[in-house]
């Protein structure tokens, strides 16, 4: 498997850009809706954050991806709509406080919702790299942010990179995926969410292009990966109710702690200043930012 660039949508993102009266760019969105600390139900030593009343509850947007920005003083995550549409979400955890930015697909004549999963999501400089299930990666830029007409904000995407494989071979679906920066170039690790009978693989490919190495975790209901000097942990689901649990250890001989995570656990993120994994959950009504030692887990 090799991922192909897909041409850059420049034009159609400085359309964009010109409509809406030049970019705002992620630092300048303004941060208005309220966080609130709090705990979640999970066995491991953790620190949690929850969203506001109506982010908590809505059965129309859910939360699937988390990254840290490079200088690590914002989290992102990603959501998807059920009707169509995914989004970003920046925030700022000291001050409690964050923002939805629409992750949009510019056109020649304006934009359309960027209508995917958003499984995972990963931060490298000032490129953002987004899930996008069968299609591979969207890229967008951080310094593309305008302010809509109607005092929202957008983010275009500005390419994808497409997967392409050998006759015969399995697709691999971009389930989930992080930036590991331990390696120089860094890294793009790729997982796939699968049951039982469905593959269950982990491709890793160099950010700025080059050969893609793919081998199987296999674990079953995977939702994000994070690769640490050459160690992997994974977050795995069991349902709406039932404990997130975190896998980890070298490739091939992964351990599980249950109950480590809790329910509805996605996408996950590593902060080697402060050595601490980073996941978020999704369901209604137990939705958190949860943050635990990484150290735990070896």
């Amino acid at each position: 498997m090799h991922l192909t660039r897909t041409p850059d949508l420049t034009a159609e993102v400085d359309a964009l850009v010109a409509r809406h009266g030049g970019r705002v760019g992620l630092a300048r969105v303004p941060l208005d809706r309220r966080l609130r600390r709090t705990l979640a139900p999970c066995l491991s030593r953790h620190r949690a954050w929850t969203w506001d009343r109506a982010d908590r509850a809505d059965r129309e947007w859910w939360p699937q991806g988390i990254a840290l920005s490079p200088d690590r003083g914002l989290v992102a995550t990603t959501w998807y709509a059920k009707g169509g549409g995914s989004r970003l979400s920046l925030v700022d955890l000291r001050r409690r406080r964050y923002q939805h930015v629409s992750l949009v697909l510019p056109t020649a004549d304006g934009h359309e919702p960027l209508r995917i999963h958003a499984g995972g999501l990963g931060w490298h400089g000032s490129q953002l790299y987004v899930a996008a299930t069968r299609a591979g990666l969207w890229v967008c830029d951080a310094g593309d942010v305008v302010r809509g007409a109607d005092g929202d904000h957008l983010l275009p995407v500005r390419f994808r990179l497409s997967p392409e494989v050998d006759e015969g071979d399995e697709p691999l679906r971009f389930s989930f995926l992080t930036v590991d920066d331990s390696t120089d170039p860094p890294n793009l690790v790729v997982g796939e969410y699968g049951g039982r009978r469905q593959t269950r693989r982990i491709a890793e490919m160099p950010i700025d292009g080059g050969a893609v190495t793919v081998s199987d975790h296999d674990v079953v209901r995977a939702q994000g990966v994070a690769r640490i000097r050459g160690r992997l942990y994974v977050s795995s689901s069991h349902g709406p109710w039932g404990f997130g649990s975190l896998w980890s250890g070298e490739p091939g001989d992964l351990r599980e702690r249950r109950k480590a995570l809790p329910m509805g656990p996605e996408d996950l993120a590593y902060d080697e200043r402060t050595d601490r994994l980073w996941n978020v959950t999704e369901h209604p009504r137990r939705r958190w930012i949860v943050s635990v030692p990484r150290r735990s887990f070896d």
